[in-house]
């Protein structure tokens, strides 16, 4: 399995609860921060959640 780099490049402001927490559960809390995490069924749901605030990209 690979490791994918998620950053946040949007604000969860104005967005649903649900979206903020997923946000918060990957471990992002501002526009900018990045995290490595295992590409896991489990973080693929989250990614599809808050596709449209953040950027994500293979890490090997």
């Amino acid at each position: 399995m690979a490791d994918l780099k998620i950053t946040q490049i949007k604000s969860g402001v104005g967005g649903k609860d649900y979206q903020k927490a997923t946000l918060r559960t990957l471990g992002l809390k501002r526009i900018g921060d990045s995290v490595v995490r295992s590409d896991r069924p489990e973080v693929l749901g989250m990614i599809r959640t808050v596709a449209h605030l953040v950027a994500v990209e293979e890490v090997k």
